[in-house]
């Protein structure tokens, strides 16, 4: 029998593996051109005169349009399929990042605004990509591989990092902020090619085989959640049923208002890293640009590594004990812990402890970022582009208020002190939601189902 299992092992292929790399991939850009201005921001706020309020406005005009446009990507989504909806996503994205190296050569009243709006439809065009990210894992994965699958393309926020502030502070260094904006832009057009190329549903792809496309149907996986839909009787059935009735059902399930909170929680640490961290390196710590693009590669590696670990255990953990709820839940509550330990930034001077502060911080949230297996774990299978839109609305309504909130801090106190207490007290928050709100994970069926 065992022979059997191993010949059938060899014999299946791996295309899910290319799928869930090239999730990652594009996650890294799409993180990666969010963290332009972060990068840009120390020169750019001197070039324009910007005081930190206005900066913490400007980081949030990402968010304000990321969260509007949430639920009708989602909507897109169910309604025309995660492959194109997300290659044209990249594409826009990628257009208007490009475009924001040309905001210096406005005055400076103008550029602020010009900037502002160029963010804002940056955020527009992202708002698919995770639910996008959701659906496609749902639909490529069996349930004891989502855990990992998730984490996977979830940890490339932390890889963007790793790889891209490095390189985004040499040329800020080097050739000026605005280049910044111009090559990041460039290569987010290359991945939206290269996506639009190679990436197909499990029923399309030309490379999956029978036994793969078995292995993950038999595993649980919606193989048919962007397959043509045959039947217009049926597509239209499902459409009538689909929008606020769902959006008001998933609302009024308590497990997944838990899960909205504690993804807001768990996006404050993550939206500060993309917003403030580079500046408290810079002012706070007295480093330069090029310095602080090569210092918050550690904590992001820390937070890659804690990412893909996550997952892992998570995955393990539901393995042996076939509990979905303590295989999310174990990783994600131990992990919000971990990462208040950023608070302890505020009592040691030297730049080494500060990074490890960081980096253990960033370590712990990357092990607890495990609200995209979530989703796809309990979106109900008619509506996972609109769960997954509704999931990342509240999540990254931290997108709008962390970087407020904390340019109101530097500007009342001139210290990053309290803003690091405000990041860690939403991990404990973050925590608290999965202990003691969400209950049990199990996937949500919409009333009125079929």
């Amino acid at each position: 029998m065992s022979a059997v299992v191993s010949a059938a092992d060899v014999r299946r292929s791996r295309v899910r593996l290319f799928i869930v790399t090239m999730l990652f991939l594009v996650t890294t850009v799409n993180y990666a051109d969010r963290a332009t201005l972060s990068i840009a921001g120390p020169a750019l706020s001197r070039e324009l005169h910007l005081d930190p309020v206005a900066m913490g406005y400007i980081f949030s005009a990402f968010g304000w349009s990321y969260v509007i446009a949430q639920v009708p990507g989602g909507w897109l989504l169910d309604r025309y399929g995660s492959r194109l909806v997300y290659a044209f996503s990249i594409m826009v994205w990628s257009i208007f990042t490009m475009m924001q190296g040309w905001v210096g050569f406005f005055s400076a009243g103008t550029a602020i605004i010009v900037l502002f709006g160029l963010r804002f439809l940056v955020g527009i065009a992202e708002a698919p990509s995770f639910p996008a990210n959701a659906r496609i894992v749902a639909a490529w994965f069996p349930g004891n591989e989502r855990g990992t699958a998730s984490a996977f393309f979830n940890s490339g926020q932390y890889f963007a990092t790793v790889i891209f502030a490095p390189l985004m502070g040499w040329i800020a260094h080097a050739y000026g902020w605005r280049f910044v904006f111009f090559v990041m832009g460039a290569l987010g057009i290359v991945m939206g090619l290269a996506w639009i190329k190679t990436v197909y549903g499990p029923k399309e792809h030309p490379s999956v085989n029978e036994a793969e496309f078995d292995y993950i149907r038999d595993g649980g996986a919606l193989v048919d959640l962007d397959a043509p839909k045959d039947d217009p009787k049926r597509e239209r059935a499902q459409q009538s049923g689909s929008g606020w009735d769902h959006i008001r059902q998933l609302l009024s399930n308590r497990m997944m208002l838990g899960v909205y909170l504690g993804q807001y929680c768990i996006n404050t640490l993550t939206y500060f890293f993309l917003t403030w961290f580079p500046v408290y390196l810079v002012k706070e710590r007295g480093l330069s640009i090029l310095q602080a693009g090569f210092v918050a590669t550690l904590p992001a590696l820390c937070g890659f590594i804690g990412g893909v670990l996550g997952g892992i255990i998570s995955d393990a953990i539901l393995r042996g004990t076939g509990s979905l709820t303590m295989a999310r839940k174990i990783p994600i509550v131990g992990g919000m812990l971990l990462s208040m330990s950023i608070i302890g930034c505020n009592y040691v001077d030297g730049q080494a402890l500060v990074v490890g502060f960081m980096a253990l911080a960033f370590f712990g949230k990357g092990i607890g970022a495990l609200g995209w297996a979530v989703v796809s774990d309990t979106s109900p299978k008619e509506a996972g582009g609109v769960s997954g839109g509704l999931f990342n609305t509240f999540g990254n309504l931290s997108s709008i208020t962390t970087p407020i909130v904390i340019g109101y801090i530097l500007a009342a106190t001139g210290s990053f002190n309290g803003a690091l207490v405000f990041v860690g007290l939403n991990a404990l928050v973050a925590a608290f939601a999965y202990l003691v709100i969400v209950g049990k994970i199990e996937r949500v069926v919409l009333k009125g189902s079929s």
